[in-house]
């Protein structure tokens, strides 16, 4: 699928008043959804992981929007307040609903996670979310868990999860989070990490990133 490429920008009001953040949207022929995708806390929109990834989606017919938080905007590497990223996930998916396809929200850990939280305040109201790597909580810090709001979450929840991510040690206490939630599945990645890396297996991000869109694909199908 060739499709088309467009530079947008789309303004996120936040407390300090309004900023615009980047869009990269890749319409896909014929799509039959719409994925936001946001980005993970040290990487920006354009990272080569997301890039494989949308490019995976892409050629199964799937429209990806791939934009900045603003404090990635801004060019700083630390996130701002949740809130912000709240607000900018509703802003983006107000502008993606103005399309004529059912719009989805996926993430790369802190992208996906607040997806998670802008989906459980019910500032955002996607067919469903894509959890790439959700960071349950900080390595070797089980105790700091990310989940008091997944069971507020009422679209179904994709968690794909590499089985050796220090984010989610012990993995059982991933399955209870996504056994508390109203409709959650995990598919797991053997041997992945954080960014779904194998031990052993060198291959680039973007490589990495692509060859997750089909199980994604398969599950958004399902649901749809």
């Amino acid at each position: 699928m060739t499709g088309r490429s467009e530079a947008q920008v789309v303004r996120v009001e936040l407390p300090s008043g309004p900023v615009g953040v980047s869009v990269d949207l890749e319409r896909a022929d014929d799509a039959w959804a719409t994925m936001a995708l946001a980005h993970g806390a040290g990487a920006g929109y354009r990272h080569p992981f997301l890039l494989g990834f949308a490019r995976g989606m892409h050629a199964l017919g799937v429209t990806i929007a791939r934009f900045n938080f603003p404090y990635a905007e801004a060019g700083r590497r630390m996130p701002g307040p949740a809130a912000h990223a709240v607000s900018t996930w509703s802003a983006i998916v107000d502008h993606l609903s103005a399309g004529s396809t059912p719009v989805w929200a996926a993430g790369k850990s802190y992208g996906g996670r607040m997806a998670s939280m802008a989906a459980a305040a019910r500032v955002i109201d996607p067919v469903g979310l894509v959890y790439l790597g959700y960071p349950l909580h900080p390595p070797g810090d089980p105790a700091k868990a990310r989940v008091a709001h997944l069971p507020e979450i009422i679209q179904p929840q994709l968690f794909v999860e590499g089985t050796t991510d220090p984010f989610i040690q012990p993995i059982a206490q991933l399955d209870d989070a996504v056994t508390s939630c109203q409709d959650a599945e995990v598919s797991w990645i053997d041997g992945g990490g954080h960014s779904f890396e194998v031990k052993g297996r060198k291959r680039p991000p973007n490589e990495v990133g692509a060859d997750l869109a089909p199980l994604v694909v398969d599950w958004m199908r399902r649901r749809s």
